[in-house]
Formats: C-alpha cells, sequence, structure tokens
C-alpha cells in the first residue's frame, strides 16, 4: 500500500504543479506522459504511423505523418517502458512486446483496440498510472426473495513500472469501497456464491468484493523480438484462468451490476496467494498458475493466505487487433468456505471484439464456462455488449446459469437467466474526472419449479452516479 499512496501523491502534485507533460491520446481518452524532446529517426523516411497501434480500422487509410515527430519503432530511449511503434507513444505491454491496451486484470488479455483510461505520469525511469470509479447505487429487486439497498462499489487501481535490464518490472495496487455495503453484499436475484457468516450463504445477492482487490508484481524478460517470458505473484492476485474480471470487461465495465455468471467465469479476480509463469509469442499466450483454491471469506479487510494448492492453464491468442481469444482450465481445491472437502473443475472460453466507432467504440463479450463438482457439470453463457457514442454508454448483458445453490438442495440444478440493458451519461467536470448518471433494468427468467419462490419472473432495477478518473 505504500507504493499505492506513492503513486497517488505523485499523481496529485503533477496534476498541481504541471510539472509533468502531457500528450491526449485520441481514440482512446488517455492521457500520456511525452518526452520533452523526440527522439528523430534513425532513416529519412519515417514509417506510415498508425493512430490506433494497428488497430483493425476497416482498411481506413491514414495521413502520414512528418518524419521528424515519428520516433522509429521501438525506440526505447526517451521513455522508459514505453513503446513508440504507435501513435503518441503507447506504453508498452507489461509481459510482452505489445501495447498495454491489450492488458486486463490480473494477466488477462483483451484487444488490442481496447481503451485504458487513467492518469499517466513518469518519473526517471519510472513510469505510473492511476484510474478508479466510484459508484453511489440504489437496488430494487422484486419478489419475495427480492430486497433494496443504496451502496457505494467501485475501486482504485495504481500501478507503477520501470525497464529492468532488458524486461519489465509491474507492481500494481487495487482497492475497493466493498467493503462498506456490509456483509451481507447487495440485493441481485439468482446470484449465489461466498457467505456473509461463515454459517450461511449468500443467495440472490452479490457478495462484497475485499477492500485489497490485488496487490501484484510481475517480472517479464524477452528472449528475442518477438518472444518473452514473464512472472507474476499477487496476494491478492489472479490466476490464469477466464476472461478479464467482468469490472475489466470494456464490454460491461459501466455496468454497476455483478453479473450472475460472475462464478463461473471469473470469481478467482481475487485469489489470496497466486504465482503464475507464461510465455508470450506474438499473439499467443500461455500460462500456468499455482494458486489458493479456496475464495475469500467473510471478513472483507484484511489479507488472508494459504497454500498454493490449485492449479489453472489458460491459452489467450489476439489473432487482429479488434479480437482477443481464450481459453482455460482449473483444478480447486476446496473453493468453498461452505462446502469442505468438495473440489471443482472448471472450463472457460471466450471472445472478446472491441473496435473504435464514430466518436466512441463498441465492445462485446461472448463467454461460457463451466464448473464441474460431486458429479454435476454447471454451465453458464453470457453475452454482453456496450456502445459509446461522446458522453452517451449505452450496455446490456444476457445470461444463462445451471445453478445449483438457489435451494438448500445442492444436488437440484436450476437452469435460469436474466437479461439487464442499461445507459450512463458522463459529464466532464474536471480535466481527469467525469460524473455520471445512470441506469439499468433487468427482467430475470425461472424455471416453473422455482415460480411459487420467486413470485413468477421477477424484475428489477438500479439508478447510480459515477465519479471515475479518466
Amino acid at each position: 500500500m505504500k507504493l499505492f499512496a506513492l503513486n497517488s501523491t505523485v499523481a496529485f502534485l503533477a496534476l498541481v504543479t504541471g510539472t509533468t507533460a502531457f500528450a491526449q491520446h485520441e481514440g482512446h481518452g488517455m492521457s500520456m506522459p511525452m518526452p520533452a524532446e523526440p527522439t528523430k529517426p534513425e532513416t529519412a523516411t519515417a514509417p506510415t504511423p498508425d493512430p490506433h497501434a494497428g488497430h483493425d480500422m476497416g482498411g481506413m487509410e491514414m495521413p502520414a505523418e512528418p518524419a521528424e515527430e515519428s520516433p522509429p519503432a521501438h525506440d526505447m530511449a526517451t521513455m522508459p517502458g514505453m513503446d513508440h511503434s504507435s501513435h503518441g507513444g503507447a506504453m508498452k505491454g507489461a509481459l510482452g512486446s505489445y501495447g498495454m491496451t491489450r492488458e486486463a486484470s490480473g494477466t488477462s488479455w483483451q484487444p488490442d483496440s481496447s481503451m485504458h483510461d487513467g492518469i499517466h505520469l513518469a518519473s526517471g525511469d519510472w513510469t505510473f498510472m492511476i484510474h478508479g470509479n466510484l459508484d453511489l447505487v440504489y437496488d430494487w429487486q422484486e419478489g419475495p426473495r427480492g430486497d433494496s439497498k443504496t451502496f457505494v462499489a467501485g475501486m482504485l487501481m495504481g500501478m507503477a513500472r520501470r525497464p529492468v535490464g532488458d524486461g519489465l518490472l509491474q507492481f500494481r495496487a487495487m482497492v475497493s469501497p466493498d467493503p462498506l455495503m456490509g456483509k451481507k453484499g447487495y440485493p441481485l436475484l439468482l446470484a449465489s456464491g461466498e457467505t456473509a457468516n461463515g454459517t450461511d450463504p449468500l443467495v440472490d445477492r452479490q457478495h462484497p468484493h475485499d477492500f485489497f482487490m490485488e496487490l501484484s508484481a510481475s517480472l517479464s524478460q524477452p528472449l528475442s523480438r518477438n518472444t518473452s517470458v514473464f512472472i507474476y505473484g499477487g496476494l491478492p492476485g489472479e490466476p490464469a484462468f477466464g476472461p478479464p474480471a467482468f469490472m475489466h470487461r470494456q464490454s460491461i465495465s459501466t455496468s454497476p451490476e455483478a453479473p450472475i455468471s460472475h462464478h463461473w467465469l471469473d470469481s478467482t479476480h481475487i485469489t489470496f496467494g497466486v504465482l503464475t509463469a507464461g510465455l508470450v509469442h506474438n499473439n499467443f499466450k500461455l500460462e500456468v498458475s499455482r494458486f489458493n483454491g479456496r475464495e475469500p471469506d467473510q471478513h472483507r479487510w484484511d489479507i488472508e493466505t494459504g497454500p498454493l494448492d490449485s492449479t489453472s492453464v489458460r491459452l489467450s491468442w489476439n489473432p487482429t487487433h479488434t479480437l482477443s481469444l481464450q481459453g482455460s482450465w482449473a483444478h480447486l481445491e476446496e473453493p468453498e468456505q461452505l462446502e469442505p472437502g468438495v473440489n471443482q473443475r472448471r472450463w472457460s472460453a471466450s471472445a472478446i471484439y472491441t473496435r473504435p466507432i464514430a466518436n466512441g467504440w463498441w465492445s462485446t463479450t461472448l463467454a461460457w464456462g463451466r464448473k464441474s463438482l460431486e458429479g454435476l457439470n454447471l454451465d453458464a453463457v453470457a453475452l454482453e455488449s456496450s456502445v459509446n457514442w461522446k458522453d452517451w454508454t449505452l450496455f446490456g448483458r444476457g445470461e444463462m446459469t445451471e445453478n445449483n445453490e438457489l435451494t438448500t438442495d445442492h444436488h437440484d440444478s436450476f437452469r435460469v437467466g436474466k437479461i439487464s440493458l442499461g445507459l450512463i451519461k458522463d459529464f466532464a467536470i474536471a480535466r481527469h474526472l467525469k460524473f455520471g448518471l445512470g441506469g439499468l433494468y433487468a427482467f430475470n427468467f425461472v424455471p416453473n419449479s422455482l415460480e411459487d419462490a420467486y413470485g413468477g419472473d421477477p424484475q428489477g432495477a438500479m439508478a447510480f452516479a459515477r465519479l471515475k478518473i479518466d
């Protein structure tokens, strides 16, 4: 947390005193530190620049820029940790020879064409980034198993990195105000997982995330121009499984609502003890994790420890700059606190498509997950998409899960579904700060055997206000 506080202090001083130069990265909404005197190219003819770091722009031709303003590709002399192969000097990825926009939560990948919001700073060999959001949410869920609640949620992340030899060292810290909402979290029909008191399971509620969402470090080392190896460790951290965590997926990050498929796809994003090793070659990444398989307990303010007794493997591939694919497998030792001795195997596959459009962007994720335990195979599918136009963002998600935790008999599973649609309007109130107002409406679908318990097919809604560091 000292590093996290240092990041915040550096960012605040730089913004107040104006000592750090910034250049606005158009199309990605991100501010990047720029060297005072750009390095001139070594040859007389400059390569044709791509304003989106090679992003797929549908064959659009972009005008060439003057040679004296375009540093040569992979020139690392003017800014440590920076890759000048893209317009504006995009930051280099922490794990390999690609742009930082490819990186999402943990060591997961997203399309290279993704946005990377935040304040970017530099000091000596170090580069820093700070971003986050704070939501005030009113939540209403219909029916006999529903409830209403006003709560605060969000996250704040700080990152620091510097070159180490030919490689790159990165530290990352992320915290959340979620524990303030109370141990029972917030009402969310058809959601399940974890516990509020160490005795009873949370059902039809979304658990709060821990205050410490990530405290991690990674170190990468190139083996050749397009190949690198890396290690990543966190307490907590995120093992190599599933798509990026839902609050980091551009396709749905605007929504304050957690997916009911969370515990199939990405609930391991807060793991108290993880060590990952990986290989990156061109647009492929293969990684293996050993981690503590138990989900966080009901004590949301502390840091837990445990043996690294679980394993996951993930293969990621970005075939184009607008598409990111992954397939993963995991064996988890006793993941549920209330089910000692019950292990799980999980599988996941996902595709994320993101591209810029006129005055905005469009991002869509399709993901599948499976949990296998005690002879049961339980599947979940989620399709989510967001479209941004200027200061408006329209978002939606459709899900189906096979859930055995909605009743006390865990040998019975039920196929349930949910559709959510929402909209938010953002207002710029400072250079790197936005205020947003939004809402969503949700439709839940249950089988006939659960209609009495839920009062038919119940509905739900959320209204929210958001502060966002952008």
